[in-house]
C-alpha cells in the first residue's frame, strides 16, 4: 500500500548570509500521524517549520504541505495548515469567544457558521465558563487552550505546533495532549517541536532528530530507544557510596556511568543483552554498596537523545 505524506521535503536548503541553516533536509512524514521535530540548539528545526509554513522560500530542494508545494503554491498550503506559535496570537483585551469569532472572519467563516465553530470550539477546549471574559484575565494554560482552539477553526490538514506547553502547569499540559491526539484521531496531522522530551514520548509515533541542518536520525520512539540499549541504574543510601556504585555499573554496562548526587543515583547505558538485574543487584552487594533501589529498564527519550547529540546542550 503507497503512503500518503502531509509533510514531505527533499534535499532542503536555506541560507542566511554564511549561515547554512538547513542542509538537505529530508521529510517524510505519513498523514494522520504526529511527528516531533527534536535536535540541538541551532539545529534547524525553526527554520524548517518556517519554511513549511511558508513564513520564508527555500533556497534548494523541494517541500509539499498536503501535497501542495510550499514555493510554487503558498497560498494553497496556507488554506490547509494551522500554526500554534511559542506566543500567544490572541488578543488580550477581547473575550475567548470574541477571539475566535474575529479569526473565523479572518478566514473567511462568516456569521451563522464562524459563530458556530467558535462555540464548538470553546465547549472542546473546555473554556464555556470563560468564554465571555477578557482574555488577559486567562491563566497561561487556559490562553494557550484558546491559541491551540484558534488554529483549528478551519479543521486544518496539518497543524504545526511550536513548543505548545511551555511554561504550563501538568494539568493544563494534559489537557493540551489530549486535544492534540483527539486531532490526531480525526485525522490531522500534528507537527510538533518541544523542549519537552517527555512530550515528544507521549505523543509522537514518529521521531525526527536534526542536526547541523539534516534529518540525522528517525524512528519510533521504541525505535530510537532500542538503538542505544537498556539502562542500568541503582540508588544508594550514602553519598559516599555513589562513587563505588557508579564504578560497579560502568563495568558491567560496558560504559562510563552517569551520576545523579540529588538523588544518590548511578547510571549506564547498556548494550550487553545477557546482563540481568539480578546481576547487577548480586555485584553491587558483593561490593559492599549498600542499595535502596535497583533498576534495568529502557532508556527514556531524554536520555536516548543527550547520548545521540552529546556533548551539544538538547533543546527542541
Amino acid at each position: 500500500m503507497t503512503t500518503t505524506y502531509a509533510v514531505h521535503s527533499e534535499g532542503l536548503e536555506k541560507r542566511f548570509g554564511e549561515v547554512h541553516a538547513l542542509r538537505g533536509l529530508d521529510l517524510a512524514v505519513p498523514e494522520g500521524t504526529i511527528c516531533a521535530l527534536l535536535g540541538p540548539n541551532g539545529a534547524g528545526k525553526s527554520t524548517a517549520v518556517r519554511l513549511l509554513t511558508t513564513l520564508i522560500t527555500p533556497d534548494g530542494g523541494t517541500a509539499r504541505v498536503a501535497g501542495h508545494d510550499v514555493a510554487k503554491d503558498p497560498a494553497a498550503v496556507r488554506r490547509v495548515i494551522g500554526v500554534t506559535g511559542q506566543d500567544a496570537s490572541v488578543d488580550g483585551d477581547l473575550s475567548g469567544r470574541e477571539n475566535l469569532r474575529l479569526f473565523a472572519r479572518l478566514q473567511r467563516l462568516r456569521g451563522a457558521e464562524g459563530r458556530a465553530r467558535a462555540d464548538e470550539l470553546l465547549a472542546e477546549f473546555g473554556l464555556v465558563d470563560a468564554a465571555d471574559r477578557p482574555v488577559r484575565t486567562y491563566s497561561g494554560g487556559m490562553r494557550r487552550r484558546l491559541d491551540l482552539a484558534a488554529s483549528l477553526l478551519i479543521r486544518p490538514r496539518v497543524l504545526f505546533l511550536d513548543e505548545p506547553t511551555t511554561g504550563l502547569d501538568p494539568a493544563s499540559r494534559n489537557r493540551i495532549w489530549e486535544a492534540v491526539r483527539r486531532l490526531a484521531d480525526r485525522g490531522t496531522t500534528v507537527l510538533l517541536t518541544t523542549q519537552y522530551l517527555e512530550e515528544a514520548d507521549r505523543l509522537a509515533g514518529h521521531v525526527v532528530l536534526i542536526d547541523d541542518g539534516r534529518a540525522s536520525v528517525t524512528g519510533t520512539p521504541a525505535e530510537l530507544k532500542a538503538r542505544i540499549g537498556r539502562y542500568a541504574e541503582a540508588v544508594v543510601a550514602e553519598d559516599a557510596a555513589l562513587p563505588a556504585a557508579a564504578m560497579v555499573l560502568g563495568q558491567l554496562a560496558g560504559a562510563e556511568a552517569v551520576l545523579d548526587p540529588a538523588r544518590r543515583a548511578a547510571g549506564a547505558v547498556t548494550t550487553d543483552p545477557t546482563l540481568t538485574l539480578p546481576r547487577i543487584v548480586r555485584e553491587l552487594d558483593a561490593a559492599g554498596i549498600p542499595v535502596v533501589d535497583a533498576t534495568l529498564r529502557p532508556p527514556t527519550l531524554d536520555e536516548v537523545f543527550l547520548r545521540l547529540t552529546a556533548p551539544k546542550e538538547l533543546v527542541a
